[in-house]
């Protein structure tokens, strides 16, 4: 019985309908093709209400899919990514949002640096009320004078889903530094933070203070290592043993940096994460003091000094970024909305 249940709730998936679910829970289905599917998925597992995000292949006529056909450009499947989601936590309506603002809508050729049919965007809608929210919203967009060209994406009918192989799924996490090279080599990230950061979204004002100001407000040692590239003592900082759910900001600019999902006891003595909150925060320099070329963190905003990253980090990224605890501010969980930072919640 339990592989009839099992095999039954797998075909279901397949074909876009209802899967079962826990009492109280219900389950839909949507599939989107946006390109490379490992830059698709992160968008959508960051949501509230999602359950899962399998990348595959949609769109084509043919029985079976695999990495190897797709790539070759010799099929009419779609690179995409399957969401099964909870409506009464999260809309389709907002599903479609979240799509157009990984993409580009205009390119009827592929995606950034990916060219060629498979990586073509689309909506593979499952019924009818899929249907018509997807073209409202393609009009709502084509309307909004966003883009000077047409909007290619094309709204089809869901034809069977075929899941990617096991090395495509989560790629992000089990790669994170390939995965983020490529998604900014090709061109995606810069287009995402030009082209859609700044719609629809009330921007914080991030900036650096005067010094005068910087002087007054900073501790001595904050000053120090944030303004002339100090390193504060191991193990006698602030939040070097910090395990409280939270973010850690700018202590100059207040610019969200990291996560405490992503922190972790380095054994070093100074706060370390595998990844930055928000990557367009942080850049990278190279540091060539000390007889040696390390690889310099800085905010993007308040252009402190934050730390160094290095390759010795944990999964799922392989990356310690090493900081100091004077060029942040934590603001703990609860105190996150009173600040301004409601958004990140679900970052925690």
């Amino acid at each position: 019985m339990s592989f009839i249940f099992t095999s039954l709730a797998l075909l279901l998936i397949g074909i876009g309908c209802v899967v079962p679910a826990m009492a109280g829970e219900q389950r839909e289905v949507a599939i989107f093709g946006g390109g490379c599917f490992w830059c698709m998925e992160p968008p959508f597992e960051e949501l509230d209400g999602v359950f899962e995000v399998t990348a595959g292949y949609a769109g084509g006529s043919k029985e079976t899919a695999d990495y190897q056909q797709v790539s070759s450009g010799r099929t009419d499947h779609y690179e995409a990514v399957r969401v099964i989601y909870d409506p009464a936590k999260v809309s389709y309506t907002q599903l479609l949002e979240v799509f157009w603002r990984q993409i580009d809508p205009t390119d009827s050729g592929g995606q950034f640096a990916d060219r060629g049919s498979q990586y073509k965007t689309a909506i593979f809608y499952q019924n009818e009320g899929q249907r018509e929210l997807a073209e409202k919203s393609k009009a709502a967009l084509a309307a909004s004078g966003l883009f000077s060209k047409p909007i290619a994406t094309r709204i089809l009918s869901a034809s069977p889903f075929y899941e990617a192989e096991e090395m495509h799924q989560d790629y992000y996490k089990k790669h994170y530094g390939h995965y983020s090279a490529y998604k900014e080599g090709s061109g995606r990230k810069a287009f995402i933070e030009k082209v859609w950061s700044q719609q629809g979204q009330p921007q914080k004002k991030y900036a650096k203070p005067a010094d005068e100001e910087l002087r007054r407000r900073l501790t001595p040692l904050q000053y120090d290592v944030t303004q002339k590239e100090a390193t504060e003592p191991a193990f006698h900082n602030a939040y070097w043993d910090n395990k409280q759910r939270g973010i850690y900001v700018d202590v100059v600019s207040g610019e969200p940096l990291f996560s405490s999902r992503d922190k972790f006891d380095s054994g070093t003595g100074w706060p370390s994460f595998t990844r930055p909150l928000v990557e367009k925060n942080v850049v990278e320099k190279k540091d060539r003091g000390f007889f040696t070329v390390r690889t310099e963190v800085r905010s993007v905003h308040g252009d402190s000094h934050l730390g160094h990253v290095f390759d010795d980090g944990p999964p799922p990224t392989g990356l310690r970024y090493c900081l100091n605890s004077a060029a942040l501010r934590f603001i703990p969980q609860a105190k996150m909305e009173e600040e301004g930072y409601v958004e990140y919640l679900n970052s925690l």
